[in-house]
């Protein structure tokens, strides 16, 4: 990613990264059960994606290393050390391959919903399509025509959303008066994990080194990096509040039911009969897109916290991304509802995010790694709020979980 031309770009990427299929499925369900009552909890996943993504872009413009790589050699003697790799393992190399199933899974709903060609042959089909581009690193002939059609897929929702004049009363309470209606938890753990991507913290801290080069006044890169952060996300954050929207404005409280094979109807406003092969085309690119990602974010973060080399041509790197690769195939053919898996996929992400984040906000208070630019107390505030609030959710559903035994 160049330093020449816009001063945006690896704000897009994490955007990109979070708007993939589990995103699309996560907020119509959402919308379609619980009406605008939970947009607070979109609300607070863009901040907390704002606020945690500039702290990792902040530490690898500082130190021009990535979170991997600065948790292995500051904590390297101490306990912390083998904590933070245990972390990294779970959170982004567990966590992909249940994140994968969902990207999969979406993917391949897109094409049994225009095919009637059952969802398990269409799963091990995406699979196999994207290790083949994974193995032979074509994957990026065709990633700028994936997020061309996953952005002209938002647009759509956007001017949908327009279309159907959603009452203005009710998003604004949804929005600013926080409410759990009965059954909603996991739904809303489900849309803080599937915005708030453990691995785009690592993802993003690769991108900002790439586009800010060491040259640079540090000042001016990481003014220019909080802009793109905080506008992107922002933009990411818009779009799934059209999602959520449209999809309350088409199924909340009406007579048609919410499944798998209906989620395209909230787009008939705009495309008519053409809905359903257009959202197909989107689920299937942001899939395939997201499936390709996120093997190969895994494998950077792991090898970079065990001190593995990450030449794509290595035999461990090429090890763990072939896992989640397979795990999440495994997890889509086998049959599981595609809906659910989607949601789980989202909510295990949305469990793990509390302990990236400690780990997170521990290393962006070493004074000797990152001097003046070190977080102050706004910062630390903000990051805390985000780990008490997922901590919080997470008991809960833990409480559920265990009184329902």
């Amino acid at each position: 990613m160049s330093r020449t031309g816009s001063k945006f770009g690896p704000g897009i990427l994490v955007t990109a990264a979070f708007i993939g299929p589990g995103t699309v499925t996560t907020a119509s369900i959402a919308g379609a059960n619980y009406g605008f009552a939970l947009l607070w909890a979109l609300v607070f996943s863009v901040l907390a994606t704002i606020v945690l993504q500039e702290m990792s872009a902040r530490l690898a413009l500082v130190t021009r290393q990535g979170l991997a790589q600065a948790l292995r050699n500051t904590y390297r003697e101490s306990w912390l050390g083998s904590a933070s790799v245990l972390l990294v393992v779970a959170a982004v190399g567990i966590g992909n391959a249940a994140y994968q199933t969902g990207n999969i899974t979406g993917a391949a709903l897109g094409l049994q919903s225009i095919s009637g060609i059952g969802l398990g042959w269409w799963a091990l089909s995406v699979g196999v399509l994207a290790g083949i581009l994974l193995a032979f690193g074509v994957y990026a002939l065709i990633e700028k025509l994936l997020v061309a059609l996953v952005l002209l897929m938002s647009l759509v929702f956007l001017v949908t959303l327009a279309m159907v004049r959603p009452s203005i009363s009710a998003i604004l309470e949804g929005l600013f008066v926080p409410s759990l209606p009965p059954g909603s938890l996991l739904t809303v753990m489900a849309l803080i994990g599937t915005t708030v991507v453990p691995y785009n913290l690592f993802l993003h801290a690769s991108a900002v080194q790439a586009k800010w080069p060491a040259s640079m006044s540090k000042r001016q890169a990481l003014r220019e990096s909080r802009l793109d952060t905080g506008l992107s996300i922002g933009l990411g954050g818009l779009i799934t509040l059209a999602v959520m929207s449209t999809s309350a404005a088409a199924f909340f409280g009406g007579d048609t039911a919410f499944s798998a094979t209906s989620m395209a109807q909230q787009l008939e406003p705009l495309l008519g009969a053409g809905a359903r092969y257009f959202f197909a085309a989107g689920l299937f690119a942001a899939g395939l897109s997201s499936a390709v990602t996120a093997p190969l974010a895994a494998a950077y973060a792991v090898s970079g916290v065990l001190g593995w080399s990450q030449d794509l041509r290595s035999g461990r790197f090429r090890f763990i991304w072939i896992a989640v690769l397979l795990c999440g195939t495994v997890f889509s053919v086998i049959g599981i509802k595609p809906l659910a898996a989607i949601l789980f996929a989202q909510a295990a992400n949305g469990f793990l995010l509390p302990f990236c984040a400690v780990f997170l906000v521990l290393i962006m208070n070493r004074r000797d790694l990152l001097g003046e630019y070190a977080n102050r107390p706004l910062a630390n505030t903000l990051g805390i709020a985000v780990v008490l609030v997922t901590v919080v959710l997470g008991l809960l559903k833990l409480q559920q979980v265990v009184s329902a035994l």
